[in-house]
């Protein structure tokens, strides 16, 4: 059979990078019209790749909304191939669900266009997540196409040359920790192997000889890939007379303008019987380590939090309240998340997301989270509403005529343990049949009557209610003009324990004639600077570290969140210390202890540790960055000149907590540096686990023996955990993407809380100089401590716990449709983390999703009335279940349908 040249056209689309976002737009506008006038001129131009998102499209027909029915008939023609994603995501530093609501998205809307290219399409994904394949595979795809993680790729596109390659081929099998296996093809030769082909002969034959033989090296059949085209590469308008002089030229070849869809068949048909099997995360472990990408986990480390704050709103909230206000009669917005989570997604490109762009394109970021979180927000608000208007709250007007009822709500599918809070206003004076001046002075002479806190069953709850100063509001009517007022309020802070997942439950405030009860119990601390409950014993220590006893399994973690400052010298991408410079520790500071909470229900210490660390990088950064001068090859050092930065570390314990939470503050004024929290666990282990996408991937405490980088940070999602046998250490985060384990240091967690530098990196001279991420910063987390056995597990529950919040509304007391203690769907597993519970737009069913933290099977029980089906990734419907049980594979990923009705 004659050798194949499968040239496919495209062009690697990064919608903000180097360039704010609506200059690259402005440039894909120009683009989309030549692509688009060369489809229609030339009938030999036969498809074009449109680089897998269909956003492409979205921020095309802004400008060119005549264009629409010209691009549905190219995409029905098979002629323009678009999906299966909405954006190119970088995998790593987005959540599971996000990854999923993505290629959903990207399918749904490829579909309304006519066609969905069905390739999992990774052209320069920062390295690939392991359950790809089992996400692809579920919703009907199984082939994917990518460009890092198995082969060294380092600057400006350029693809190193060693033996370093974990497949003898660019064709291998790609399988997911549960054994769902798809088709994977390297970009071996990335994917600008075929751009600019040249249509003259002389320069014809000198670029096919050395392209044919540079595929020819990797490809396992007579099928070789090229791409034709790279970043925002303009479309090649000449192409079809290029391919007709190459196959004058080279006639043993058949030249095709290819698509993906043609060439994978291809491949399927023809692929050798011994192609390796690559398993799991594609994360270059393998290379040198010097250009994994991996910093990006910490490069404008605020965009992380931000975006994990979004994703924990949408996922961990807004869905799911919106699902419990649908079952009982609420509209589930559909549009309205489709919206929030597209505005979100929009942030979740790898340029983006990584914090690895230019400053302006970061700056556009903060306002699309922002306006993510306002969309959240009133789904959440609008919920939350719907369910206190119709909750049954008669009980408690039969306790007290002036009773204040409210309810508190677990959207989440973990039992919840923690000290919640609630504003809520308990009277309002309003404007209307009044005045502002007399509303103002009731609102400021009557006085409010002391409250205690009783559950639907009128036992005291532990807790307190404080006085707030009165405060202007105003309600939004769904029938008729606002209506603004005067209002009272209080803060009421409550101890809930092991509330049930998707529970809503109901309390109140009744008038009391003595003043200011307070909580029961007594004081958490044991001494001056130690704290405990039943689970935990920690003490502060002098130099602002923390000892943490966990009682269960007698392990203790001394020195805890230990303070390491250095130099970094690299760029948005990598991070680089100086040759032999030491870290800045804090282990002999003199912190400042003080302690800032003391009450039966949550005790705090606050410690204030001042560090002297250099301002800067010295004056040689500036002309190695300019003179483009590869950051492993720097020289440049520390500055001289220092300053003090004082870290205030704040250790919260809460009587019904199982982690101990912790907040750290601090106003940087430092350029070029580093600033981590390191946790030294003392466990015998080579090995370590982190949250990634619908895994608790496993993963070395070592590097390979061709690893050559000091640093071996790496991605988590919500969480890394060190444990042997007896216990371990799991460390929940809120957008703190970055950790690196340090085998030498008694496997110590370093967490990083910031990382400054001044420049982009890659191709060119791009200064960022807010990507120093100068001012006040916030960084949370929590320690949780757990002994052996399953218990691993319920340190998982705990950390996901940690990342999301229970909802509080005021209710009347008038009588409602909803009983007043309602449990939406009851589950149980011993190895399954839970991820999504919504409502499917297609079927109108409710969605149900988890996936197994093990590589053992495990039981999944739902207990309903509805009926239960087998669902996918995608939420269609596949076979129906019998009974409430079902067994979920090692690691496998597991969606439930529940019929509406």
């Amino acid at each position: 059979m004659k050798k194949q040249a499968h040239v496919i056209s495209h062009s690697h689309w990064d919608r903000e990078w180097y360039l704010p976002y609506e200059k690259h737009h402005c440039l894909e506008v120009e683009f989309m019209d030549r692509l688009l006038d060369t489809m229609e001129r030339d009938p030999d131009f036969k498809s074009f790749h449109l680089d897998g998102q269909t956003i492409m499209l979205d921020d095309y027909l802004q400008v060119r909304p005549e264009k629409k029915e010209l691009v549905e008939k190219l995409v029905k023609g098979k002629r323009l191939y678009i999906g299966p994603w909405y954006i190119l995501q970088d995998e790593w530093l987005t959540g599971s669900e996000s990854n999923l609501r993505n290629l959903e998205t990207g399918m749904r809307e490829a579909a309304r266009y006519g066609n969905v290219s069905k390739v999992g399409y990774f052209p320069d994904s920062f390295g690939n997540m392991g359950q790809a394949p089992q996400i692809l595979l579920d919703a009907g795809i199984d082939c994917a196409a990518f460009g890092r993680g198995v082969k060294p790729t380092g600057f400006n596109n350029e693809v190193a040359e060693n033996d370093n390659f974990t497949s003898q081929y660019s064709e291998m099998f790609w399988e997911s920790p549960d054994g769902s296996r798809i088709l994977g093809v390297l970009f071996a030769n990335w994917y600008n192997n075929g751009m600019e082909v040249p249509a003259e002969p002389e320069e014809a034959r000198k670029y096919w000889e050395e392209k044919l033989a540079g595929a020819m090296k990797f490809a396992s059949t007579d099928h070789l890939l090229f791409m034709n085209g790279c970043d925002h590469q303009p479309v090649q308008t000449d192409l079809s007379q290029a391919l007709e002089t190459a196959s004058e030229l080279f006639p043993d070849i058949t030249f095709i303008h290819s698509n993906f869809t043609d060439y994978c068949r291809c491949l399927k048909e023809e692929h050798k019987e011994d192609l390796a099997v690559i398993k799991g995360e594609l994360r270059s472990q393998e290379t040198d380590g010097w250009y994994t990408l991996a910093n990006t986990a910490s490069a404008r480390i605020y965009l992380k939090q931000m975006n994990a704050r979004c994703e924990a709103l949408f996922v961990r909230a807004a869905e799911p309240l919106a699902a419990m206000a649908y079952e009982w009669g609420k509209e589930y917005p559909h549009d309205l998340l489709a919206y929030g989570w597209k505005t979100l997604m929009q942030n979740h490109p790898h340029d983006s997301i990584c914090g690895c762009s230019v400053d302006a394109v970061h700056r556009e970021m903060v306002t699309r989270f922002e306006k993510a979180e306002q969309v959240a927000l009133h789904i959440i608000e609008e919920s939350l509403a719907y369910l206190a208007a119709h909750m049954d709250c008669r009980k408690f007007r039969e306790m007290d005529e002036e009773a204040v009822p409210f309810l508190v709500v677990n959207p989440t599918g973990y039992r919840k343990s923690q000290v919640a809070e609630a504003v809520l206003t308990v009277k309002k004076y309003p404007f209307k049949g009044s005045t502002v001046d007399a509303c103002l002075e009731k609102a400021k002479t009557e006085k409010l009557p002391a409250y205690r806190i009783v559950d639907r069953e009128g036992n005291t709850v532990p807790g307190r209610v404080e006085e707030l100063p009165y405060a202007f509001g105003y309600d939004l009517p769904k029938d008729r003009f606002r209506n603004a007022y005067f209002g009272r309020r209080v803060r009421v802070t409550l101890e809930i324990e092991e509330m049930a997942p998707f529970t809503m439950d109901t309390y109140c405030l009744l008038p009391v004639e003595e003043e200011g009860e307070k909580e029961n119990g007594d004081s958490l601390f044991t001494s001056e600077n130690t704290m405990e409950n039943r689970w935990l014993s920690c003490r502060v220590n002098d130099n602002g570290t923390v000892d943490i006893t966990h009682k269960e399994s007698g392990i203790v973690y001394r020195e805890a969140v230990m303070l390491e400052d250095t130099r970094d010298i690299g760029n948005e991408y990598i991070y680089f210390k100086p040759v032999g410079e030491a870290p800045v520790l804090s282990r002999n500071a003199e912190a400042v202890i003080n302690r800032v909470e003391d009450t039966p229900l949550r005790a705090a210490i606050r410690a204030e540790i001042t560090m002297e660390i250099p301002v800067s990088a010295d004056e040689r950064l500036s002309e190695e960055i300019r003179d483009l001068v590869e950051f492993k090859n720097r020289k440049a050092g520390s500055s001289k000149e220092t300053l003090f930065m004082t870290v205030a570390v704040t250790y919260v314990l809460e009587r019904v907590g199982k982690g101990l939470k912790v907040e750290v503050e601090f106003d940087n004024q430092a350029l070029d540096h580093r600033l981590r929290a390191l946790v030294k666990t003392g466990l015998d282990t080579q090995w370590h686990y982190a949250d990634s996408i619908f895994e608790a991937a496993k993963r070395s405490n070592s590097v390979s023996p061709v690893w050559e980088n000091p640093c071996n940070a790496q991605h988590q999602q919500l969480f890394v955990n060190v444990h042997e046998d007896r216990g371990g250490m799991t460390i929940a985060n809120k957008g703190l993407n970055e950790y690196e384990i340090l085998p030498e240091q008694e496997n110590t967690i370093a967490l990083t809380l910031h990382r400054g530098v001044r420049e982009l990196g890659d191709w060119g001279d791009f200064p960022t100089p807010q990507a120093q991420c100068l001012g006040r910063q916030k960084k949370e987390f929590c320690l949780i401590p757990h002994g052996e056995g399953n218990a691993l597990y319920r340190s998982y529950e705990e950390a996901y716990a940690f990342t999301s919040e229970l909802w509080a509304a005021k209710a009347e007391t008038g009588e409602g449709n909803i009983p007043d203690h309602y449990t939406f769907l009851e589950w149980s597993a011993n190895t399954l983390l839970w991820t999504a519970w919504k409502v499917q737009e297609e079927t109108g069913d409710f969605i149900f999703r988890v996936f197994n933290a093990s590589e053992e099977p495990d039981k999944l029980v739902l207990r309903t009335d509805k009926r239960i089906y087998r669902s996918n990734v995608l939420g269609e419907k596949k076979e129906y279940q019998e009974g409430g049980e079902t067994e979920v594979r090692g690691c496998g990923i597991y969606t439930a349908g529940l019929e509406k009705e």
